[in-house]
């Protein structure tokens, strides 16, 4: 008799354990991710018969879904064309539900690379200097010489010429080592060049 006691009330607490982790179960073999905007519900194999629910913050279903899982299952869901918010994903079996809250969020558009100028200058002689700007994807540079001894501007012209240019620039009784470039393309960038 007291082991007929004994074996009922194992068997008491063995049934109390499974249905005690019988959510947990659920939990344990589901996942859901975002990746943005999208949401990926993901379903171990053994989940069997279930149902997937989208739901917004207010309870209101947007979308629902029945999938067999005997094997591992993978949902995917494109939320695009609803606003950034939290998101509520709910999974039902027939013995179980657990939900998820998920937030979806807008994907960032990268940073354009802006490259710098890519302008250089070379002495030719003592009065002379050789100009080179390359890369330009909009016409339109302005070029200064100032002197190096008080800023002082010497020349100033706007070279209008798609892709770049190389040009040679005499000076009238001023040293090339004197004076330097100040050059600005059509996008702002620029670049200052020392001889």
């Amino acid at each position: 008799m007291k082991a007929l006691l004994t074996l009922a009330l194992s068997g008491l607490l063995a049934t109390s354990t499974f249905a005690a982790n019988g959510p947990e179960d659920l939990k344990e073999n589901s996942t859901v991710h975002t990746n943005y905007k999208k949401i990926s519900v993901h379903l171990n194999e053994g989940v069997g018969k279930a149902k997937i629910a989208i739901l917004d913050m207010n309870g209101k279903k947007l979308h629902q879904r029945s999938v067999k899982a005997k094997d591992e299952v993978h949902v995917p869901y494109d939320l695009n064309g609803l606003p950034c918010a939290e998101y509520q994903v709910m999974i039902t079996t027939e013995d179980e539900q657990v939900t998820y809250t998920v937030e979806t969020v807008e994907k960032e558009e990268p940073t354009p690379v802006v490259y710098p100028l890519m302008a250089y200058g070379k002495k030719v002689n003592d009065y002379t200097i050789n100009l080179v700007v390359i890369g330009l994807e909009e016409a339109g540079v302005d070029v200064k010489i100032k002197t190096v001894a008080g800023d002082r501007l010497v020349h100033e012209e706007l070279v209008d010429q798609p892709e770049g240019f190389r040009k040679n620039y005499k000076l009238n009784g001023v040293d090339a080592e004197d004076v330097y470039f100040e050059v600005t393309d059509a996008k702002g960038r620029t670049r200052t060049i020392y001889i």
